[in-house]
């Protein structure tokens, strides 16, 4: 079993950036795709990018795209997320996410393991 942490949320002015972690331990990083959602007040938890066990494949929410990108380095098993050109949308609770195995899958249900969320909010 895997344990996630994450960091690095806070609250930015529109327009900036900001570069969440997620810090694994307990079992091998390497054998787990990766993901990160979002949940905004009042609204679902939604996907945000996944990523493969090596980082070769990734995928995006359409509203993310060409902003926000994803990575990891196995080494010091870690998960990133930099996030640039913030929106007040983007503002959100954001969860890292575990699923044994090497492929990642947009399914959120997919995902066994989830950290514990940092806030992310951005002002117009």
């Amino acid at each position: 079993q895997v344990q996630l942490v994450e960091s690095g949320g806070g609250l930015v002015q529109a327009g900036g950036s900001l570069r969440l972690s997620c810090a694994a331990s307990g079992h091998t990083f390497s054998s787990y795709a990766m993901g990160w959602f979002r949940q905004a007040p009042g609204k679902e938890r939604e996907l945000v990018a996944v990523i493969s066990w090596n980082g070769d494949n990734t995928s995006y929410a359409d509203s993310v795209k060409g902003r926000f990108t994803i990575s990891r380095v196995n080494a010091k098993d870690t998960l990133y997320l930099q996030m640039n050109s913030l929106k007040p949308e983007d503002t959100a609770v954001y969860y890292c996410a575990a699923r044994l195995g090497p492929t990642a899958t947009r399914q959120m249900w997919a995902y066994e393991y989830w950290g514990q969320g940092t806030q992310v909010t951005v002002s117009s």
